[in-house]
């Protein structure tokens, strides 16, 4: 073997080693986070509870002055937690972006040595990329379609009960808070149905499900290749193929980048739809 094989095999052999120690590093990371997060939800529920023996047991001093210094303590603990989970967070996204910076400094000092590892480590970091828009996408999803469905169902459950308060109301049942219903009803009834008309749920999960449709097609294309722009396979030449393979993820990266951006558009442009259509409903009102 030659000096530059020799060196391109010993490269190679350190990324490979550097890339298993950056993973070992990021599952130690995330576990340090996870049980910081435990830590903190314990300390929540003993603040919590310190509360409540407070609150049930107000009479015995003794219980009052030692539940207050438990609370004092676990909110200090509570603050020391939160500062360290930051610091460990901070710390862990300082790591990912200097792995995001060596991958791409490898890239540039090899571009014409794409071996396996490197090319499933950069598509990996595409498919990530991808994915994380995708969840958000699911959660903006199910978010705006629970609230929607929610708000209408409260919206026909107290326009629908409003009569039989009526009825109750004129039975004279001698409950005082009965009388209050019938008002009160109508009156959240109203309110809620002024927030799903204000707020466009709907359209909103109405398009983050379809981002989410083309994202995972577009994710599903790429990772099988089948389609032209992502086929790599069908080609001999090991050059060629690294090439394509090249071009297939630089294709995918900005196909992903559209969806997100269109997405992003058509939102803005409804919004500010909706603020037009609110200032010319301002406009035409006719003066006092």
């Amino acid at each position: 073997m030659t000096t530059s094989e020799l060196a391109n095999l010993e490269q190679r052999n350190q990324s490979k080693i550097s890339n298993r120690i950056e993973n070992i590093s990021s599952l130690s990371d995330e576990k340090k986070l996870f049980n910081l997060k435990v830590i903190e939800y314990l300390l929540l529920a003993a603040f919590v509870s310190s509360g409540l023996f407070i609150l049930f047991l107000s009479d015995d001093k003794a219980v009052v002055i030692s539940g207050a210094v438990s609370l004092t303590f676990v909110f200090f603990l509570l603050l020391i937690n939160r500062q360290i989970f930051q610091n460990y967070k901070k710390a862990s996204d300082q790591s990912e972006l200097t792995k995001k910076a060596e991958l791409y400094s490898y890239l540039l000092t090899n571009p014409n040595s794409w071996d396996k590892e490197t090319l499933t480590l950069t598509r990996g970091k595409a498919l990530q990329y991808s994915q994380d828009l995708i969840d958000d996408y699911k959660k903006i999803r199910g978010v705006s379609r629970n609230l929607y469905y929610s708000l209408q169902i409260a919206t026909v459950i107290l326009s629908g009960v409003t009569p039989i308060l009526v009825l109750v109301d004129k039975l004279e049942a001698g409950q005082a808070w009965l009388k209050w219903l019938p008002v009160l009803c109508p009156a959240i009834a109203s309110i809620v149905a002024s927030i799903v008309t204000s707020f466009p749920f709907q359209k909103n999960s109405l398009a983050a499900n379809t981002a989410v449709e083309l994202l995972e097609a577009e994710q599903e294309k790429f990772i099988l290749g089948v389609t032209p722009p992502y086929r790599c396979y069908d080609v001999s030449d090991e050059t060629q193929q690294q090439q394509k393979a090249s071009q297939a993820l630089e294709y995918f990266i900005v196909q992903v980048n559209n969806i997100h951006l269109n997405q992003l558009q058509q939102t803005s442009e409804t919004q500010s739809e909706k603020t037009e259509s609110a200032s010319s409903n301002e406009s035409n009102k006719p003066a006092a």
